[in-house]
Order: structure tokens, then sequence, then C-alpha cells
């Protein structure tokens, strides 16, 4: 409850966070066998495929805001637990659902069909399991830890990231190009279903941190004030996001448009993961040290400045070394920042709409430009003929990103804990 923070075990805490660390293996696991899922369960040349999986990857970032909404309400409602298990159950059931799909070749038209209605579902429940997500840990937090125990959240999907990369690298480098094809993707998946079943059990144990209305001293917020955070709120986390999936999209990117070997290509995801797991707990432990806006905008606007020309180095060079030296630095910088624009958002926000209110937030800008970054920035690349486009997106998204980080006005350091949040 709001007057007492419940003390979380490591394996506890680890159950609230594999929720994002899952949807983040999903994403980058998908994203990296893009290419090896289009050519099994989709018609077509080899471009077309790619487009059609990278389409139906977008497909299921439209089902978050709905999942979103009635989750992140059902959260605010009757508990962030309740709602958390039935989230994590559904990202369950879609990726292993996704994983044993017969290919276009066994089934026809159906594969297709089925790999969209099971990216469906995988969005309505990543939808949901965003804001409750984020609410228990900013709620569970000891005061003044918020920045961290959020930051350990972020640092779960760099962590993803990482051991998706490992396993991506790994596959790629022992099975044949027929393999992949065939079912080496199709294990990555089942991977990453696996720890479902352990972590259901894990989130069952939690303590439930929503406050009754009767134990809250928060004050309604008024609807114009809301409307102003939640806009800023959008601006930072839209704005992250295209910063983000640019950066996971260097693996597909290096591929296609650099022509690099599909290893040294999954290399750039180790090095995305490592740093953002360092980045992300350093970030958040900032944050609550000096104050989230004070961290986010030095790196921001480093990042801004280093966007073009290091993805203008990378065109030259397009080596090994080149790769992961550009990853490394984009990464440390953008992740720097994210994490405490992110907690600046959600402190704005009071407990009893602060579930919803992110998950909306969050799934809408997920919706609108994650799920087509990857799909956009390929277009761009070949619209436009030139290599370094992704890198012009990403720069001006940092910079909306960050305009919406200045407009959040930020709680004095005493109202920085989830239950006392100044309205």
């Amino acid at each position: 409850m709001a007057a007492t923070t419940p003390k979380l075990s490591y394996g506890q805490i680890a159950s609230v966070t594999a929720g994002n660390a899952l949807e983040f293996y999903d994403f980058v696991t998908y994203a990296f066998f893009a290419t090896q899922i289009g050519r099994t369960l989709f018609p077509g040349d080899a471009s077309q495929t790619l487009l059609l999986s990278l389409a139906t990857f977008g497909v299921g970032f439209f089902a978050r805001p709905l999942g979103g909404l009635i989750i992140g309400r059902f959260a605010d409602r009757r508990g962030r637990k309740p709602a958390m298990i039935l989230t994590f159950t559904m990202m369950g059931v879609a990726m292993t659902g996704l994983a044993l799909t017969p290919s276009y070749a066994a089934i026809g038209m159906a594969a297709p069909v089925l790999a969209v209605l099971f990216r469906l579902i995988q969005g309505f429940a990543l939808g949901g399991e965003v804001g409750p997500n984020i609410a228990f840990l900013l709620e569970a937090a000891p005061p003044n830890r918020g920045g961290f125990f959020i930051s350990l959240n972020f640092a779960s999907a760099d962590f993803a990231v990482l051991v998706g990369g490992l396993v991506g690298f790994g596959l790629s480098s022992v099975l044949t190009g027929a393999q992949l094809d065939s079912w080496g993707w199709r294990v990555a998946f089942l991977l990453g279903a696996a720890i479902v079943p352990l972590g259901l059990r894990l989130r069952r144990t939690l303590v439930e941190t929503l406050p009754a209305e009767a134990e809250t001293s928060e004050k309604p917020i008024g609807t114009g004030r809301f409307i102003f955070i939640a806009a800023a709120g959008l601006f930072v986390i839209a704005g992250a996001t295209i910063s983000n999936y640019t950066l996971e999209y260097l693996t597909t990117y290096a591929q296609t448009t650099l022509q690099m070997a599909v290893p040294t290509a999954f290399g750039a995801t180790v090095v995305l993961g490592s740093i953002g797991v360092v980045g992300d707990l350093t970030g958040g432990w900032l944050a609550d040290r000096f104050g989230p806006k004070r961290v986010l905008v030095v790196p921001w606007l480093v990042l801004i400045a280093l966007v073009i020309p290091v993805f203008h180095f990378l065109d030259q060079a397009r080596t090994a070394t080149a790769l992961l030296g550009s990853t490394a630095a984009l990464t440390f910088f953008h992740i720097l920042g994210s994490t405490p624009a992110v907690l600046l958002f959600v402190q704005a926000l009071p407990a009893r709409i602060r579930a919803g209110a992110t998950g909306v937030v969050y799934a809408v800008a997920i919706a609108v430009f994650g799920g087509t970054t990857q799909l956009f920035e390929t277009l761009l690349i070949r619209w436009t003929g030139n290599a370094i486009a992704p890198g012009w997106y990403m720069m001006a998204a940092v910079t909306v990103a960050l305009v919406g980080a200045l407009l959040i006005p930020e709680p004095p350091r005493e109202d920085r804990s989830g239950s006392h949040v100044a309205a």
C-alpha cells in the first residue's frame, strides 16, 4: 500500500522486470530474424517478403493502445498484480504461437494470417504490461529510489537485447541459411517464451502497491494539466522510441544496406545491450541523486550533435569496428537520457491514474512510431537513395523528446516517491 513500501526479493523484482525484458527480447528477435521470418511465412521475392515481415511486425504495435487503455485502467482499479499476471500469460501464448506457426509453403495464406493474429495478441499484451509494470516499480521503491527501480526495468530490457543478440549471433554462426529459415528463428522465440512459467509463479507472490482511494493523500489532477503532461510525455516517449528502435534497426541495416555479414551485424546488438544495461542503471541512479531533468539534458544534446556524423562515418567505413564503435557511442548517450526522461513523466502522474496514463501514452508512442520505425527507415533509404537517412530521422526524434522533457515539471525531491506525487 501507499503507506508501507513492500520489501521485494530479487526474484520478485526479476519477475516484474521480466515483462519488459521479454518485450524487448521479442522485439529484437523479430528484428534480427525479419528476413528469415519473411521468407518462411510470406509469399513473394526477397524484397517483398522482408517488407511484409516488417509490416506484420508493425501491425502488432497498433494493438498496443487498446491494451494500454483496457489493462492499464484495470490496473488502476483492481491492482497492478492481476494486470501483470494477465499480460505475461498473453505474451507467452503469442511468442509460442508465432514460433510454432507452419510455413507458407506448408499451409499457404494461413501462415501470414496466423502471424498477424499472434502479433496482435502480443501487441495487446505488451501495451497493457508497461503501465502496471512501471507504476509497480515506482510505488514499491524506497523513498528517492524510484529512478533506480525504474532503471532496473529498462536495464532488463537492454539485458534482453544483449541475450537476444548473443542468441542471434550464436544461431547465425552455427546454422546454415536454410536452417535459419526453416527452424533457427523459431528456436530463438521459444527460448524467450520459456521464462514465462517461472515469471508467472513469482508474480503471484507480489504484494499489491496500488493505494486504496481512502489511503492516498493525492489531489485529483486537473484535466488541462493532465493533457499537458500527457502530451509532453508523448513527445518524450515517441522520440526515445524512435531513437531506440533505430539503434536496434542497425542489425537489419548492417545486413541489407551496408551489406555486412550476419554475425557482424548481430555483434552490434551485443554492444547495444551491454552498454544499455550500464547506461540505464547509471541514468536511474543519477536521476535519484540530482533530479531527472538535470541528468537527461546533456547526453541528449550530445546525441543530437553526434547522430549524423556517426551515420556518415559508418556508411563510409562499413567495417565491423566502425559498426560496433558507432553503436556504442550512440547507445551510451541515448540511454543515459532515456531512463531519467521516463521517470520524469511517470513521477508527474498521480498513482490512481498512473498505470493507465503511462500505458496509453507509451502504447500510442510505440504504435505510431515504434512499430513503423524499421519499415519507414527501410523505405526512407529506398526513396532518398541516402544510406544515412535513418540518422536524420533519429536526430529529429531526439530533439522532439528533449523538448517534451523540458516541458514536464519536476517534483521536489521529497515528492519523488511513487506514493507522494505532486498533483
